[in-house]
Parts: C-alpha cells; structure tokens; sequence
C-alpha cells in the first residue's frame, strides 16, 4: 500500500486493525494488572488500524500545584496511547518498549479527563514511530504533542 500524506492512495482502504479495543483491554488486564483493570481511569474508546483514541479520567491525583495536570499524567497517557495503537497495528506484543518519547507542552490542561489521539507514521519490522495529540475534554487546542518509538520483539 502506497499512502500519501492524506492516509491510503485513491483505491486503497487502510487495513483492518490487528486487534479490536475489546481485545487489547483484555490483553492489558492480563499482562499489566496492575495498571489496566477496571477502575484505574484508562478507556480504550477508539482503535483502528494505526489510529486509536484512548481517555484518562479526571482525578484530583492528577494535579500540580496550579490546578493543572501533571506533566507525569500527560506522560503516562501518551505512552499508554502510543502501547495501545502498537498493538492495533502490529497485534499482540506485550514485549514492545518505548525506546524514546519527546513530549512538547503547549498549553496548560485543564482539570479534566484527558483524551490522546495517537496514529502511528512507520510501522517497520522491529520500530514503530508515532506521535500522539494530547486535548483536555472539551477543548479543540491540543495540551502537548508527543512523538514515541517503540521498539517491536524479534517474532
């Protein structure tokens, strides 16, 4: 498949995702209970192939001095967002590792639930690199952008 900086060229439709939201929560539950069960305030609420959406619930845990998240929270959801679109498009890889992770802040969040929108630009054999937006509900700017790579285990 030949994409353009629009997605897949005139004809093409992008493949299905290598596993259903459904399927990677359970993944998650059984490989990382400690931080995915139900009740830690992490929703799957979209996957697709290379594109997924995924929201952190408010909690006032999550503040700084200044009534704004922390740094540390937006962190923890972009890395959780760029794990959970690894999987859309690669499948079952619990083994998979950040390698890096830049993160830019560009405004401060407001106390609220946090959604990260993450696609995937490269999906090679053994890295995959992404870049996730980071929004507080309800507002259209961005709070920080974020770009992630992940390292894939030999299969």
């Amino acid at each position: 498949m030949t994409d353009g900086p629009d997605g897949p060229a005139r004809g093409e439709t992008m493949p299905a995702a290598a596993l259903s939201a459904e399927e990677i929560g359970k993944l998650l539950e059984v490989e990382f209970p400690q931080a995915f069960y139900p009740g830690c305030g992490l929703t799957i609420a979209r996957v697709d192939y290379a594109s997924i959406r995924v929201e952190r619930a408010f909690h006032e845990d999550h503040l700084r001095p200044g009534g704004t998240i922390s740094g540390p929270t937006m962190m923890e959801l972009a890395d959780f967002a760029m794990y959970v679109a690894v999987f859309s498009a690669v499948g079952a890889q619990p083994l998979a590792v950040t390698t890096n992770l830049t993160i830019n802040f560009l405004r401060k969040p407001n106390p609220a639930t946090l959604i990260a929108e993450a696609k995937l630009l490269k999906v090679g054999k053994r890295l995959v690199v992404g870049e996730v937006l980071l929004y507080s509900a309800g507002v259209d700017e961005p709070v920080a952008h974020v770009t992630a790579t992940y390292s894939i285990p030999v299969r």
